[in-house]
């Protein structure tokens, strides 16, 4: 083959080997998932540990002596003005019939006394009743009015005793432990039973002192239970520091029915002056040695590497300083392998 032969052959074969490279299909736009930038006014957060408590927990104490008779069991849901235990009653009941007949006596007394201190009174009116006689009939009937309302006293203080036999729930709740059995002798004042409000409950952290000036009733704040964050408002804060550990305690409310009670928590608390700033969330950093940047999707959604420096962390998202404006589009998944001016297709998902 002479050397026009090969020009001639490569000429006729140019145009194939370029409409082959033509027909070469394009690699599909990758799919990826994105957040906006936000920009708000925000804080600097610290992050403290906190648990989640009863808002009413207590060890019910009896309030009369005697023998337990029926104690609640564990797990058992007690509503309020319902019997956690009960205590033998049988003597006081016996001291309250007794007291009973006393006060009929008296009663009887009084009726006689009074009788003859208006016969002596008609005597006296006729000169035949010394003054004598009738101060000492006045005085014996006093003294049985007295003694009548001693037993009245007296009734009325068993009675009582009786209905504190009853060892009655403060508050609804349920029964977490029992610190007495049947059958056992009880004194007044001692603990028969823990019972623990499980509806009405609120987180108690420990927050230092440095972040006092930033913190406010009302005021909602990030909790993260199990790697979930959720908005809760605080409740209380007690402005009384340890002079120790240079703390002070906060109540969050716990409105979550996922927070057990003793669940442990991490909340978030603001730590600096609020300032106007750009955030994203962090998955939306790469990280490469020294440098950290973006990978943000224009309206064409084709993807440009904006470099970026880190500020304060709020929670799941960070502040971004640089070339980033509110309502970027900035990838936090599936953009690991891409590159700058590659198209990309949004997930939804």
């Amino acid at each position: 083959m002479n050397r026009y032969t090969r020009i001639a052959l490569a000429l006729c074969l140019f145009p194939m080997v370029s409409w082959a490279e033509d027909a070469e299909p394009k690699a599909p736009a990758s799919p990826v998932k994105v957040e906006k930038a936000q920009r708000d006014t925000f804080s600097a957060t610290l992050w403290v540990s906190g648990t989640v408590i009863s808002q009413n927990d207590a060890r019910i104490a009896a309030e009369t002596d005697g023998r337990i008779t029926w104690v609640a069991d564990v797990g058992s849901r007690i509503e309020q003005g319902e019997a956690i235990a009960r205590i033998d009653a049988e003597d006081l009941r016996l001291d309250l019939a007794d007291s009973k007949a006393q006060l009929a006596s008296l009663k009887s007394q009084l009726k006689y006394r009074d009788s003859s201190l208006q016969r002596l009174q008609k005597l006296a009116e006729s000169n035949n009743a010394a003054a004598t006689q009738l101060d000492e009939a006045q005085s014996q009937l006093d003294m049985t009015q007295q003694e009548i309302k001693r037993a009245e006293v007296a009734i009325a203080q068993i009675k009582r005793r009786i209905k504190q036999t009853e060892v009655l729930a403060p508050f609804p709740g349920i029964v977490v432990e029992r610190d007495v059995q049947v059958g056992e002798f009880v004194s007044r004042g001692a603990q028969v039973a823990r019972l623990v409000d499980t509806e009405h409950r609120e987180i108690r952290a420990q927050a230092p002192l440095s972040v006092a000036g930033w913190i406010r009733e009302g005021m909602q704040v990030s909790v993260e239970h199990q790697k979930r964050e959720s908005l809760s408002p605080i409740s209380y804060v007690i402005p009384v520091g340890d002079d120790r550990s240079r703390m002070f305690e906060v109540r969050i409310a716990a409105n979550d029915p996922a927070w057990i009670i003793g669940s442990p928590v991490r909340i978030a608390l603001p730590n600096s002056e609020p300032r106007e700033l750009v955030a994203i969330p962090r998955d939306g950093l790469v990280l490469r040695g020294n440098d950290i940047y973006v990978m943000r999707v224009n309206s064409d959604n084709t993807v440009e590497k904006i470099a970026v420096k880190t500020g304060i962390g709020l929670g799941g998202l960070v502040e971004v300083i640089g070339n980033v404006e509110q309502g970027d589009r900035i990838i936090t998944r599936g953009g690991e392998r891409i590159q700058t001016g590659q198209a990309v297709t949004i997930n939804e998902g």
